[in-house]
């Protein structure tokens, strides 16, 4: 990892029209308005952006009414050492099975590189059988401490009727991040750099994601 030393990988996703969204869903594909005035030569652009699109971070009010919203989370999260771990190998679901077999401890940002990262959200075609975290491993990350979890689709988790991944990780202050483009990062240590937008009574956020390998 020596050739990587002092670089920025940019882990997240372009906003563009073209862009992958969740279930393909026409609704939610962004667009940009662009607004010039051919007399002054200003330009101006209105964003249009489900703040669920490309990758962002999800807090409790997403799911659980009444829950903290995008403004009450602490920066010194997000900008945090993390470690990002390799389920490449997976099919299905990441369980407390696999997630046993990595080294994982109290306060870690962890970070999910699954199948997902060699299709889904890079080839602009929503992929209904992504690779998600099941319930089982969300209640093992939470027994274990960690502060945050991220993985490479724009879900943590589908097929679990009343969303028990979320509601887990919610329910014990995890932060849930999706949508990274994680193909070329390996697994290892890094330093992230990860600010949402400041939104008060937003249950989401639109985030961009920067890590910096750890050498040690």
């Amino acid at each position: 990892m020596d050739d990587l030393k002092g670089k920025l990988l940019d882990v997240s996703m372009p906003i563009t029209r073209d862009m992958t969204v969740y279930k393909n869903r026409e609704e939610k594909r962004p667009q940009l308005e662009v607004l010039s005035n051919p007399r002054t030569g200003v330009t101006e652009s209105v964003l249009h952006l489900y703040l669920h699109t490309g990758t962002h971070v999800d807090v409790p009010l997403h799911m659980i009414p009444g829950g903290d919203d995008i403004a009450g989370y602490n920066l010194n999260d997000m900008v945090t050492p993390c470690k990002v771990l390799d389920f490449t190998g997976i099919q299905e679901m990441v369980t407390i099975t696999e997630l046993k077999e990595k080294e994982i401890e109290k306060d870690d940002f962890i970070l999910l590189k699954t199948g997902n990262s060699f299709r889904s959200i890079h080839n602009n075609i929503f992929n209904y059988d992504f690779v998600y975290l099941e319930k089982s491993g969300a209640e093992y990350l939470v027994r274990q401490g960690i502060k945050g979890v991220g993985i490479d689709s724009l879900g943590i988790e589908r097929n679990q009727p009343g969303h028990p991944t979320h509601k887990i990780l919610f329910n014990n202050k995890v932060i849930i991040m999706e949508g990274l483009l994680l193909k070329d990062v390996k697994e290892g240590l890094y330093t992230m750099f990860a600010a949402p937008l400041k939104i008060p009574g937003a249950e989401a956020s639109p985030v961009r994601v920067l890590l910096s390998p750890r050498i040690i």
